[in-house]
């Protein structure tokens, strides 16, 4: 059995039984992928996979086990080296995180900044896209840090950090009706057509829930995942923005008013997830430090050492909200 072996038969099923995709990203032929899988099912004595001709459809009951094996050991693989690595380069290697184009956009660049300067030869990855992708890459050990708001406790092989809570506000033009009213409420809120994030972006169903326990429908005319598409059309007259207030940009949105809500609706919570049973390099635990700086080494030890207990996880996610600053 060859290590090779295993990494071929858990990228085949990360891939959704795509040979083709599989080999692509592992760099190799898809007939020399395909070779090594039936050479380690000859070894083993067993099927791993149910096959309908050259198709793999799914995992059988014993592959379904032994995959499980398979990515332990190669997790455990990936924690020998990243242990190596701190004693033989502790200043250099990579970090790959996985986050929302706000958190991208809005609240990261002065971290990447402070870190680029303490780690030069440490190269950074940034993959955006949507919670559950950002949970998925992070499950899968694509990204070493997940950052979002929302889809990343639906992932049993994750750690949660919370970082920061946050509130949203209303944007508008700065000649709105609303930019001249006395106290900014809900039913004002509701007179105008409203663009806003989609669903699984940002906590959508907080806004949702504030108007449906006052009894009000919201006429929503655009949804969007990226704050700076929702400016652009506020800009263009479609209608009101309600986005996270971090999205913001005094530099760059004078010509439009930001109108404080945060007394409107629930504040959320910006996590940072990590894989249950991995290693951090040295440099990881101090990006954490810097983007919440609440989490030190120490707190984030303490959660993975707490990583089978969910009740003690459910505890200790609680008392380090106390700690999250809001933004």
């Amino acid at each position: 059995m060859k290590l090779r072996q295993f990494q071929y038969v858990v990228e085949v099923v990360r891939n959704g039984m795509n040979v083709t995709a599989a080999s692509e990203k592992l760099f190799t032929s898809q007939p020399g992928v395909s070779s090594q899988i039936k050479r380690l099912e000859q070894e083993l004595g067993i099927t791993l996979f149910e096959r309908a001709g050259k198709h793999l459809n799914g995992l059988t009951p014993e592959g379904k086990l032994l995959v499980e094996r398979f990515e332990s050991i190669l997790d455990e693989v990936d924690n020998i080296k990243r242990i190596a690595s701190d004693f033989s380069h502790p200043d250099s290697g990579t970090i790959s995180i996985a986050t929302t184009h706000t958190q991208a956009r809005y609240v990261l660049p002065p971290v990447v900044t402070e870190f680029r300067e303490r780690y030069p030869n440490v190269k950074l990855q940034i993959n955006q896209g949507t919670p559950e992708q950002i949970a998925a890459l992070t499950d899968s050990g694509q990204a070493d840090i997940g950052i979002a708001t929302e889809a990343l406790e639906l992932f049993e092989n994750l750690i949660l950090l919370p970082c920061y809570r946050w509130n949203r506000c209303i944007m508008v033009p700065r000649n709105h009706p609303l930019v001249g009213i006395p106290e900014l409420t809900l039913e004002a809120i509701a007179e105008h057509p409203i663009i806003t994030y989609t669903f699984g972006v940002a906590d959508r169903s907080v806004i949702n829930r504030a108007f449906k326990s006052r009894g009000l429908d919201l006429n929503v005319v655009l949804t969007a995942a990226d704050a700076e598409v929702i400016k652009a059309y506020i800009r263009n007259g479609l209608g009101i923005g309600i986005c996270a207030r971090m999205a913001y940009d005094p530099t760059y949105d004078k010509d439009l008013v930001v109108l404080d809500a945060g007394n409107l609706f629930d504040s959320s919570v910006t996590s940072l997830a990590i894989r249950k049973n991995t290693v951090l390099r040295a440099y990881v635990y101090d990006f954490i430090k810097l983007f919440a700086p609440h989490l030190e080494r120490s707190v984030v030890d303490q959660a993975l050492a707490a990583q089978n207990d969910t009740s003690l996880q459910e505890k200790l996610f609680k008392e380090h909200v106390k700690g999250a600053a809001m933004r």
